[in-house]
């Protein structure tokens, strides 16, 4: 395996992440650029994490176990991605019936991601990953790894940060268009993301 294999991997691995991070960017399109980055960031360190891991306790793994870990993974992902995802629905919902009763909500009364979901996010869209450091290590005990692991996984968390930084921008301009609906199609996003991964597992 060698760095364009590497690259390759590295932005296949950030494509539920760079989603996710353009539902943020449709949710909260006002957010400061500290707070937009830092999902990213959350993003990239989880995307570098758990391949690493993954690559350190293959030997303690089976071929038959590590279907299992796949599925499992998969499964982990989809609930919490769900769970994320409905809950910004329904806050919608709530939100949009509350401002009939009672008048627009302020910019500050609107939703905004917090910390503890922006690590959600991050363990959900990489924690698939951890079966690609098992695959990592399959190839440098065969026909090899090079750039080595350390290096590999930094190349995987700095293209995940970069691709999911300005999917946030995108994001931002788009829910910019979208205002009061944008928290809604946020959420079917991370819904669809973590369906997507469930079903792709049992492929």
């Amino acid at each position: 395996m060698n760095i364009l294999d590497i690259l390759l991997l590295a932005v296949a691995l950030s494509m539920d992440a760079v989603a996710v991070s353009m539902s943020n960017g449709m949710t909260d399109p006002k957010a400061s650029l500290k707070r937009s980055l830092l999902p990213a960031l959350l993003f990239g360190l989880f995307q570098a994490a758990m391949p690493l891991i993954g690559y350190f306790i293959t030997e303690a793994v089976s071929g038959a176990f590590r279907e299992s870990f796949e599925t499992a993974s998969a499964r982990v992902a989809f609930i919490l991605l769900a769970f994320i995802g409905g809950k910004m629905i329904i806050d919608s919902i709530k939100e949009r019936k509350e401002e009939h009763a009672a008048g627009e909500v302020s910019e500050s009364e609107k939703r905004t991601l917090s910390v503890g979901e922006m690590f959600v996010q991050a363990i959900a869209t990489s924690i698939d990953a951890l079966a690609v450091g098992i695959s990592l290590k399959m190839a440098a005990m065969g026909e090899g790894l090079f750039p080595p692991i350390g290096w590999s996984v930094t190349i995987i968390g700095c293209t995940t940060f970069l691709l999911s930084a300005i999917a946030t921008k995108a994001g931002k301009m788009i829910g910019n268009k979208l205002a009061d609906k944008a928290e809604i199609l946020g959420g079917i996003v991370l819904v669809c993301i973590g369906l997507k991964i469930l079903i792709s597992s049992f492929f």
